[in-house]
């Protein structure tokens, strides 16, 4: 999506580089220049909105060379003051450096790809394990390593890529200054998506742990599923992982020999129970022998199992589960949605941050509606245009190939992995009027008597008394959003009333072509995210209690002393006074 935006921008580079030269030119003459450009950038923006997807890689086959590129890869925790070209000739002379950057957590970290795992190897065997007093090391040899510096420094220039999204209010800011609520959509998702080097680090935690797994389990893999690989991850979201063992179970047998050799294996009463005993082990190995995981939490018996931990050195938190492959096929589900058209991108992004900012969703359980939940809705609502933007799950399935079958206890997960081969109905809606139409379409939406089904691409009748209704698109038996109660479905439907009826206002909608870049106030996109719209749809948010400072504590704790020793007579008269 970023070379998308990049696109979008060349037309325009003449004509500001033109103006910036002209700064004493007519104004008018200005205004008509400016006009024209934005005129010119609308139309290449609307262009590339609505261009059909070309090349796509599969989803598989993404994943498969981002693993690879992990393994080849090492996570250095460096001193704060670092020479970059100095680490760099250092580390280059145990192997060509395809890739690197630097990022910093706890510290000032560098992620270093080398072209081959031979590299990793000759570096590791270059490395000491150190010597600790009054305490011992644990002589785990993982790809975490520490950069020790002794001699001079020089210059410590070094550019680090974020690792967390801008602030709300930053983000308004900026959205302000957009001349477009489509750009407004477009700058959101440029701000809050996943940078090419957060998602390196994250397949690159994976394959750390994966080196843990693989004492026990030489062929296991450990995958990114959700919101990582998904594309509408956020920086800063979770990292979710599974372990697949899928690769251990594989029958691998000659036949027509009459013999044959079997592993000898110890057997558990079901399957849960195996992948139990597994996560314990795992999730324990985690806990003593992996450096920079801390916190680490087994929950064994949640609906599925999970081993939960922080990784300080990417400030990543993560939850590792085993065997999940109806997620990974949902993660896959949404990755094709999001490759079909940009526009399912933009929108995603902006609906998620507009619930964020007022309380629909929540990054603790609860009764709140879930980012995948939020995610089904507005794919459901974008099948519903005419013609629809996106299709069904059924329609995605029929173009699937005998490669693609996937069944996974017994429901069918079979959708196209080829992407060209799914043809799209040319709807050429705007962003502004989807995001508008979309708070329309769920403000009047029969929720008490019907259920959403991205599956048929159809309302459907609820089969059970909820809330909110939204079939699972591959386990249909399953409700997503069963945790939804009737109080958070009200604040969502009366907050897309309010947000719709705000998008109908001319001030809010369009940005005064009088206003200066520098005192612009929020409109469009930026006034639906203020603090105001939850209070005009009358919604309560949820208020969390300010905790004083220590000082302000301590000075009302001293002045209530005073008042208890020496105002006993005052105490007196209060308590006649109640009475």
């Amino acid at each position: 999506m970023a070379s998308c935006i990049s696109v979008c921008r060349l037309p325009m580079r003449g004509a500001d580089r033109l103006l910036k030269l002209c700064p004493n030119s007519d104004l008018q003459a200005q205004r008509r220049l400016a006009r024209t450009t934005f005129a010119t950038k609308v139309q290449t923006i609307n262009k590339t909105l609505h261009a059909a997807p070309t090349s796509v890689e599969s989803f598989s086959s993404i994943q498969d060379e981002r693993r690879e590129r992990a393994e080849r890869s090492v996570l250095i925790s460096c001193p704060p003051k670092i020479n970059e070209r100095k680490i760099l000739d250092y580390l280059s002379k145990h192997g060509d450096i395809r890739n690197y950057f630097f990022y910093q957590t706890y510290g000032m970290y560098a992620v270093v790809e080398f072209s081959s795992k031979e590299s990793i190897a000759a570096l590791k065997g270059s490395c000491t394990i150190p010597s600790v007093q009054h305490e011992a090391s644990v002589p785990f040899k993982s790809r975490l390593l520490s950069l020790k510096w002794t001699g001079s420094i020089g210059p410590t220039t070094v550019k680090c890529h974020e690792q967390l999204p801008i602030s709300i209010n930053e983000l308004i800011q900026q959205l302000s200054k957009q001349e477009s609520i489509d750009q407004q959509m477009q700058c959101l998702t440029e701000a809050y998506q996943l940078t090419e080097e957060n998602i390196s680090l994250r397949f690159l935690v994976c394959s750390l742990l994966r080196d843990i797994a693989a004492a026990y389990f030489p062929e296991s893999i450990i995958r990114p599923f959700g919101s990582t690989v998904n594309s509408f991850g956020k920086l800063g979201c979770d990292l979710d992982m599974f372990l697949d063992l899928d690769g251990v179970s594989v029958q691998n047998q000659r036949k027509g020999s009459g013999l044959s050799l079997e592993y000898q294996v110890k057997r558990g009463a079901s399957e849960r129970n195996v992948t139990q005993s597994i996560l314990s082990v795992i999730g324990e190995c985690v806990d003593q022998f992996s450096p920079g995981c801390v916190g680490v939490q087994k929950i064994l018996n949640a609906r599925v199992p999970l081993v939960r931990f922080s990784h300080q050195p990417s400030g990543f938190q993560c939850d590792l589960t085993a065997n999940n492959r109806v997620a990974m096929k949902s993660t896959e589900l949404l990755y094709v949605y999001g490759s079909l058209d940009a526009r399912v991108r933009y929108l995603v992004f902006t609906v998620r941050c507009w619930a964020r900012v007022h309380g629909i969703t929540s990054g603790i359980p609860g009764a709140w509606i879930t980012n995948f939940s939020l995610t089904v809705l507005v794919l459901f609502f974008l099948q519903q245009r005419t013609p629809a933007v996106l299709p069904t799950v059924d329609q995605l399935r029929d173009l699937a190939g005998p490669s693609d079958k996937c069944v996974i206890e017994e429901n069918d997960c079979t959708i196209v992995s080829d992407l060209s081969k799914i043809k799209l109905q040319g709807n050429t809606d705007t962003l502004e009027k989807l995001l508008q139409e979309f708070f329309e379409f769920y403000g009047s939406f029969a929720f008490n008597r019907s259920s959403i089904n991205i599956r048929k691409g159809r309302e459907q009748n609820k089969p059970e008394a909820a809330a909110l209704y939204i079939q699972n698109p591959f386990e249909p038996s399953l409700n997503v959003s069963k945790n939804v109660n009737a109080t958070q479905l009200e604040r969502f439907v009366a907050l897309c009333r309010e947000s719709a009826w705000l998008l109908q206002q001319g001030e809010v909608l369009k940005r005064s072509a009088t206003q200066s870049a520098d005192q612009i106030p929020p409109w469009g996109l930026a006034a639906l995210l203020l603090p105001s719209v939850a209070e005009s749809a009358g919604v309560k948010g949820r208020k969390k209690k300010k905790r004083e400072p220590a000082s302000e504590r301590i000075k009302t704790l001293l002045q209530s002393l005073k008042s208890s020793r020496g105002g006993a007579g005052e105490k007196q008269s209060s308590d006649d006074h109640r009475h």
